[in-house]
């Protein structure tokens, strides 16, 4: 941390405490990467926020960020889900999509989309997985073929994040289907959602909530310059995504797991389950879990920004998979004990006091499956960490 760090600090809690006022207050802690709840709200705070320039802080200053460090975000983070503010809607863009196109895009690419990511006037979604692509991406099968109009793009993408929210679309194809390797031939393009080319059909979870979506593509249209990385080399830059996505990305929602456990301990004292001496003993274990997420999650997050690039990239990645694969089994399994505690019925209470245990226990089912499934992980972990054979 730098010498500045307090003055900042102090910056973050009073610019918070002035304007998470009104009916911004009135939502603290709703929503997450995974839930829609009080949607136009929440973009209401995110232009609150871009108005105050807290969007992109490490982000260059010729793009609208702040130029500044990784102290200086994770600061910001944690008095972020200190206060408890309304959880960001455009995660999509400003966590995965913009710190990609910064380490692979091209100066027109970065001067069309990176400040309207940070103006909140475009919003992303992400189109990696498939029917039958999911962990294992080198399976894709949408296809992009170039020619004198552009690209044109045909295929199906599922589980897209917020997908019926999307202005645009960052999607992983293949562009090369005559290739031996798989991994190889693939490009990541970028798509916009409004033409006749692109169909989007929101799915609903399991808490109602129309989080993702199935797209169809049947000749959708992006220019030839839509590229990102160019052409055949989108597996390496998706790569860097997918590690993004298990280290800084998951910041913000780790964080917001430290309240989750204060809740969970007051429900504990109010409900007489704390004078159970295993509960007790698992609040200890949850308390300690934040710890250690926390300080893995800061190694990955430092490590993803270290210069040296390759030379830590298989650590960094296994590091990465480690820390995805402890904080989405710790979660679910603080979903379990905040159901315990309250009692099964929280489990239908959609409104009432334990709506939050609620959501907890349903919505932390899906984190080991989204981002790489705790296999996958795993398997990262054997193979890079263990050096077991694949």
């Amino acid at each position: 941390m730098s010498a500045g760090d307090p003055e900042f600090r102090d910056e973050v809690r009073t610019w918070l405490a002035e304007h998470l006022v009104g009916e911004f207050a009135e939502h603290l802690g709703v929503g997450s990467p995974t839930d829609d709840t009080a949607w136009d709200v929440r973009v209401a705070w995110e232009h609150e926020l871009a108005a105050g320039n807290w969007l992109g802080l490490t982000w260059p200053k010729e793009y609208g960020g702040r130029g500044l460090g990784l102290a200086e975000e994770i600061v910001f983070e944690y008095e972020y889900a200190r206060a408890a503010a309304p959880a960001r809607v455009n995660t999509q863009a400003l966590e995965l999509l913009g710190p990609t196109l910064l380490a692979f895009g091209s100066d027109e690419q970065k001067q069309r989309f990176l400040p309207r990511i940070l103006a909140v006037e475009e919003m992303w979604g992400q189109g990696f997985s498939e029917p039958g692509a999911g962990s294992d991406l080198a399976s894709v099968r949408t296809k992009a073929r170039l020619d004198d109009d552009g690209w044109h793009v045909d295929g199906q993408k599922v589980w897209t994040t917020f997908g019926d929210r999307a202005d645009w679309l960052y999607v992983l194809c293949r562009t090369d289907p005559d290739v031996s390797l798989r991994h190889r031939g693939l490009s990541l393009l970028l798509i916009p959602v409004a033409q006749p080319g692109v169909e989007v059909r929101p799915i609903e979870n399991v808490t109602r909530s129309l989080e993702f979506s199935e797209c169809f593509f049947n000749d959708a249209r992006t220019g030839d310059d839509m590229v990102v990385g160019g052409i055949g080399n989108g597996w390496s830059v998706v790569m860097a995504t997918l590690g993004m996505e298990r280290g800084s990305a998951l910041m913000p929602m780790q964080l917001a797991v430290e309240r989750e456990v204060n809740d969970l301990v007051e429900a504990a004292k109010r409900t007489g389950a704390r004078d159970d001496p295993r509960i007790r003993q698992r609040l200890v274990d949850a308390v300690i879990g934040v710890h250690v997420m926390r300080s893995t999650n800061m190694r990955v997050v430092s490590d993803l920004l270290d210069p040296r690039g390759g030379a830590a990239g298989k650590a960094t990645a296994a590091a990465a998979a480690a820390s995805k694969l402890f904080a989405s089994t710790h979660h679910q399994r603080l979903g379990e004990l905040a159901v315990e505690i309250l009692g099964p019925e929280s489990v239908f209470d959609a409104q009432g006091e334990s709506a939050w245990a609620r959501k907890l226990f349903l919505l932390s089912r899906a984190e080991t499956i989204y981002g790489g499934t705790s296999e996958i992980q795993r398997n990262i972990i054997a193979e890079r960490v263990l050096g077991l054979p694949r």
